[in-house]
């Protein structure tokens, strides 16, 4: 069915005219200051009529005034809003940085009744249906958020490789750096800096905050005056990863291919 037929029908439905709707898109534009939110008749009959697709303001009018999820006016445009956080994943960024979460994740429904969770198999085989987990219920916990490690960022190689996505609890930001016996239980943080993000082992020395890199990354350890130069976002509680992707690659040249890691502690 055409996107348009759709908001028409979500109009009639709720017993609004054209009249009505350009009069409730004034009063919204009103409350928010924002003139763009207005919606003439002339444009919703075309938006209903012609074809044509709403801007992004013209769409959030329309998703208020006929009560509607904005995500889903997206898909009846085709967007696919829920392959967002996938897609990006295709797209690597040089620096580490802080991400959007997935608006929906996979989850299952029903296992084969042969699964047996002690070995270990391809979930694909295992599961008989699958399920979407909308992302207001896995995210509407406000300690989490997501980070991205830049595909230059091999700081904490092998441990996070660059193109991984960390899982951060932005309620733990008091950093500690004992109890830990191995590298895999040694705690990791992410922390904004002045000029981007860092991820991986931390210490905090009076006034300053040290990053110690991976021994076997080849990076040189890190400081900032702490809490001028450098904030912590969170401690890691989660990490997906890929293998032997090329940015994983051990590169064999210049130190600011390694990690971009030129400032040395002092």
């Amino acid at each position: 069915m055409l996107p348009g037929l759709r908001l028409r029908q979500a109009r009639e439905r709720l017993g609004l005219t054209y009249r009505d709707v350009e009069r409730a898109s004034f009063e919204l534009a009103a409350r928010r200051g924002r003139p763009e939110l207005i919606l003439h008749i002339s444009r919703l009959a075309d938006i209903e009529n012609r074809g044509v697709t709403p801007g992004l303001h013209k769409l959030y009018t329309l998703a208020v005034v006929y009560h509607l999820n904005p995500l889903e006016i997206f898909r009846w445009y085709d967007v696919p809003i829920e392959d967002c956080f996938s897609d990006g994943g295709v797209f690597q960024a040089p620096h580490t940085h802080l991400a959007a979460p997935p608006i929906s994740l996979k989850t299952p429904l029903r296992f084969d009744p042969a699964f047996d969770p002690k070995r270990t198999e391809l979930l694909s085989r295992m599961v008989e249906q699958w399920g979407s987990l909308e992302g207001v219920l896995t995210n509407g916990d406000v300690r989490h958020r997501y980070g991205y490690i830049g595909s230059s960022d091999r700081r904490m190689v092998p441990l996070l490789r660059p193109g991984s996505v960390v899982l951060v609890d932005i309620s733990v930001r008091r950093m500690e750096d004992d109890n830990w016996a191995n590298e895999y239980d040694r705690p990791m943080y992410f922390v904004e800096l002045r000029d981007g993000y860092r991820c991986g082992w931390f210490q905090q020395d009076g006034t300053r905050l040290l990053m110690q890199p991976h021994p076997l990354s080849r990076c040189v350890p890190e400081a900032w005056r702490f809490p001028e130069e450098a904030e912590v976002v969170g401690r890691v509680v989660g990490v997906v990863t890929r293998l032997n992707e090329p940015w994983s690659m051990l590169p064999g040249e210049s130190p600011a291919a390694r990690g971009d890691s030129s400032r040395k502690a002092p």
